[in-house]
């Protein structure tokens, strides 16, 4: 049986917070936002892009003390930082933010894994700091290692899932509504497979072992392909979530046409996919080792989100063979102009602005310089995008790096769009 107790206290803070969530949330620019998140992935031209903050070094930004947890249970602290965390963004670096006007609780879940666990070294400049380096020790070296992965078993918690629930009612009743809220499908093998082996390896086993690296593809895709097959039978999906891969998701094109309201299924979600060694492979190899694996699913799913860091502007035709493909990432090492001259309007930019600018002294030409280059390739090219700062590892505990940085943005994108 699962029980969250909340006590007085706690309940007392969270509905102060909720009080001044809920009075940003009921802010009509929140639903003008939610409209343009929608024009854009509609791929409408000329509509003004929007601006996204995400991966947000938290753990420097606490000097006005507005971060502070005040909640004992944990229950609590949850929702208590949710909370904190979503007005600390609208004051200081709102961006193109869209509030919701509902507080959701994540469905609950289990995943048993794929039976091998990463074992690596890691090196940090800032203990605080979760963006550390990594060495992989190589755990898939041979065709015989392959074979001790399992595929996971997930499992949902339905009485779980009530109880969170009921608990954030009975806190929020007379503020705001709550409901629950499933996932999308993040469908990204070459992630985990350079984590047990090592990027080198995995690059030079693709010109020393080909077979080796097909068996292993195959592997993970049957690990991913299970995983998802599952969140969709156990009813964890949906298409209603804020962000995917760091960027807004909303879409008229999800649910599927012939969704009835019942269980959320693979058709009517995003899945984000992305294989970010091949930046130091070439295209072809790419479509050999990763493409030709990852279609047969991701085709299944309803919109493709595909990209993260990696520049991808030399595998634009490649990538063209996803039938549902509508987002593209375009990382700050993309050549911007290449890439949207062959995406054309068939496909949203995901553009990512280089973070460093917000690192230390704010060079205002540098940011001004970057949004107006995308600006004027995409209107040119007639390419929908978005504008998405993540990846923040620090801004040298100076949130008003974040404040400048967005009101640079925001004021170059005022001189393009009414």
């Amino acid at each position: 049986m699962y029980t969250q107790n909340v006590s007085s206290n706690d309940k007392s803070i969270i509905r102060e917070l909720a009080k001044q969530y809920a009075e940003i949330a009921a802010d009509d620019v929140n639903r003008e936002r939610e409209r343009r998140i929608r024009d854009i992935h509609g791929l409408k031209r000329d509509v003004r892009p929007i601006l996204w903050f995400e991966q947000i070094p938290w753990h420097e930004l606490n000097g006005t003390g507005e971060l502070t947890l005040r909640c004992e249970g944990d229950f609590a602290r949850g929702m208590e930082n949710h909370m904190r965390q979503t007005l600390f963004r609208w004051k200081y670096f709102q961006g193109d933010m869209a509030v919701e006007d509902v507080y959701y609780i994540g469905k609950a879940l289990s995943d048993s894994g794929f039976g091998m666990s990463i074992k690596e070294q890691t090196a940090a400049t800032d203990a605080a700091n979760n963006v550390i380096s990594h060495h992989f020790e190589d755990q898939l070296d041979s065709e015989e290692k392959l074979d001790l992965l399992t595929l996971p078993v997930v499992q949902s918690y339905p009485e779980k899932d009530k109880a969170n629930l009921e608990a954030a009612q009975e806190i929020l009743d007379g503020i705001m509504p709550v409901r629950l809220r499933g996932y999308g499908i993040e469908y990204r093998p070459w992630d985990y497979i350079t984590r047990l082996r090592g990027i080198t390896n995995c690059l030079m086993d693709m010109l020393d072992r080909p077979e080796l690296i097909h068996k292993t593809m195959r592997k993970f895709c049957d690990i991913f392909t299970a995983r998802s097959e599952q969140m969709e039978a156990r009813g964890l999906l949906d298409y209603r979530f804020p962000s995917m891969n760091r960027t807004p998701t909303l879409s008229n094109d999800l649910p599927a046409s012939d969704y009835d309201g019942g269980t959320v299924r693979l058709k009517d979600v995003w899945v984000w996919s992305t294989a970010q060694l091949f930046v130091s492979a070439s295209p072809d190899m790419n479509d050999e080792f990763n493409l030709q694996y990852l279609l047969p699913f991701i085709s299944r799913c309803g919109l493709v989100h595909y990209g993260c860091c990696e520049p991808l502007h030399n595998v634009i035709s490649h990538l063209r063979k996803i039938p549902n493909l509508r987002k593209i990432s375009a990382s700050p090492w993309t050549h911007v102009r290449e890439q949207a001259e062959q995406m054309g309007g068939d496909y949203v930019l995901s553009r990512k602005p280089n973070p460093a600018l917000v690192a230390g002294k704010i060079d205002a030409s540098a940011i001004e310089n970057e949004i107006r280059e995308t600006i004027e390739v995409c209107r040119e090219t007639g390419t929908p995008f978005e504008y998405i700062l993540k990846d923040i590892s620090t801004v040298n505990y100076n949130v008003s790096n974040l404040t400048e940085w967005g009101n640079l943005v925001s004021g170059v994108m005022d001189r393009y769009y009414n």
